[in-house]
């Protein structure tokens, strides 16, 4: 197999790291890497954190460009003298079509998710949010609209009843390395086929969108939902950006982020929001079904922590209640 063409490779946090490094590591010819410039970080914000991308590159020696604005003219005549064949996107940027379509062998991207279904910036937290039991990985070529481009390939990947979102990134931040790795393989050989999304989408179909996430969105939803769809609202957001709620107490209300959660159904007593507070490690919320057992959390201030350690610092009050 021809492992010379020239690739560009273009991404940011962590879950760009592992296909990149399975393509370095492969002994395919990664010519350049685009990331997002430096960020300011600390205190004061003097201090400028690389990205995870950049950081890896840099190691392996690989040639670094970090624009600002993907349409600068100093940004576009550097990118065009690395003479890409190909270049790949992982949790990167839209890119306009003056990037996209500059190599011969086109641009495509691996998206976090089985498309059609979840396009958008987020498609990791909503499928867990939305109670999915199954999602994937699929590399497409890109064009002028965001994640509708013709389909290459597509890997599905199982959610557990106990995954997070955490846990999901991770699961597809592997298998999508591999996929990225078949892609390429797949275009040198000119063995691939790609699909148009239409051929996924019928009559029937519903699609379900990944927007980005904002901090209303992470509020969780006492009263309004299931205790299953708050369960998977909580580990959908877990462990970031993380839900929250307003934890109610005689002192007045304090933020309270949630990160893990365990189901008790039975029939509640109190009333949605309502706090149940059974020393030394139950601290459980009232739901429209049953109970959700609060097993990991952070209060404003503090640090995250398991419940046992929350509880021996936490003076119960009557009256407690989260909303």
């Amino acid at each position: 197999m021809n492992k010379d063409i020239r690739i560009v490779y273009m991404g940011t946090p962590d879950f760009a790291v592992e296909s990149l490094r399975k393509l370095v590591e492969g002994g395919y010819n990664v010519v350049g890497v685009v990331t997002m410039p430096d960020k300011a970080v600390g205190r004061h914000h003097t201090q400028l954190q690389p990205s995870a991308v950049k950081m890896y590159a840099v190691e392996q020696g690989i040639p670094v460009l970090q624009p600002e604005k993907l349409k600068d003219p100093e940004f576009l005549e550097a990118l065009r003298a690395l003479n890409a064949d190909l270049q790949i996107v992982v949790a990167f940027r839209m890119l306009p079509e003056v990037v996209w379509d500059m190599p011969r062998l086109g641009t495509f991207n691996l998206h976090a998710a089985l498309l059609p279904q979840y396009r958008g910036a987020a498609p990791i937290n909503w499928a867990v949010m939305n109670g999915e039991t199954q999602s994937g990985v699929t590399t497409f070529f890109l064009d002028k609209d965001i994640d509708t481009g013709v389909i290459i390939h597509q890997t599905p990947v199982d959610i557990t009843l106990t995954d997070d979102a955490g846990d999901l990134h991770d699961k597809l931040m592997y298998v999508g390395a591999d996929l990225v790795v078949k892609t390429v393989d797949d275009i040198i050989a000119g063995t691939i086929r790609p699909r148009p999304q239409s051929e996924w989408i019928t009559a029937d179909t519903v699609l379900h969108h990944a927007p980005k996430i904002f901090k209303e969105t992470c509020r969780i939803p006492w009263a309004e939902k299931s205790m299953k769809e708050v369960y998977d609202h909580i580990r959908g957001l877990s462990p970031y950006p993380a839900a929250w709620t307003e934890l109610i107490t005689d002192k007045g209300p304090s933020v309270l982020k949630i990160y893990r959660t365990a189901m008790e159904e039975t029939t509640p007593a109190e009333a949605p929001g309502t706090v149940v507070v059974e020393a030394p490690s139950t601290f459980k919320v009232a739901t429209k079904e049953g109970y959700l057992h609060i097993l990991s959390l952070q209060i404003a201030g503090k640090k995250r922590m398991e419940v046992t350690e929350f509880l021996r610092g936490f003076h119960a009050a009557d009256d407690l209640r989260v909303e």
